[in-house]
C-alpha cells in the first residue's frame, strides 16, 4: 500500500475527487430546487396576469365614478360657495391618501415579514447546514 492510501485501498487523491463530485452534486441538487420552486411561481403569475390586469382595468374605472359620484355629493354640503368643488375633491383625496398610505404600510409589513425567498429552498438549505454541522463534529 502506499503512503496516502486509506485502509480501504482507495488513495486520498480519489477520497477528495468523490468528495468533489458529492459536493457538486449536491449543490446542483439545490440550485435545481431553487430553479423548480421559482418557476412554479412564475407559472401562477402568468397565468393569472390577464385576469389581474382585467380586474386591475375595470376596478380603477369604478373607483374613478364611485369617487367622482362622492365628489358631487360632498358638494351638497358646500352648496352655495364657489369653492364647494374644491372642498370636495380635497376632503375626497385627503380621505383616499390616508387609506392608500394605511394600504401601503400593511403592505410593508406583510412584505418584512413573509419575505420573498423561496421558503421551502431556504428551509432545505438550513436543514443541510446544520446536518453538515452534526457530521463534522462527529468526525472530529
Amino acid at each position: 500500500m502506499h503512503a496516502d492510501a486509506s485502509s480501504n485501498g482507495r488513495s486520498l487523491a480519489a477520497i477528495i475527487s468523490e468528495m468533489r463530485d458529492e459536493l457538486k452534486q449536491f449543490v446542483q441538487t439545490r440550485i435545481e430546487l431553487l430553479r423548480r420552486e421559482i418557476q412554479v411561481n412564475l407559472g401562477v403569475i402568468r397565468a393569472a396576469a390577464p385576469l389581474i390586469a382585467i380586474a386591475a382595468l375595470f376596478l380603477t374605472c369604478a373607483f374613478l365614478l364611485l369617487t367622482i359620484a362622492l365628489v358631487a355629493l360632498i358638494t351638497t354640503a358646500f352648496a352655495g360657495s364657489a369653492y364647494a368643488w374644491f372642498f370636495a375633491f380635497l376632503i375626497v383625496g385627503v380621505v383616499w391618501l390616508i387609506v392608500g398610505a394605511g394600504a401601503a404600510y400593511m403592505a410593508v409589513r406583510q412584505f418584512r415579514k413573509r419575505g420573498l425567498m423561496p421558503r421551502r429552498t431556504m428551509e432545505v438549505l438550513k436543514a443541510d447546514n446544520i446536518w453538515l454541522q452534526q457530521e463534522a463534529k462527529s468526525h472530529l
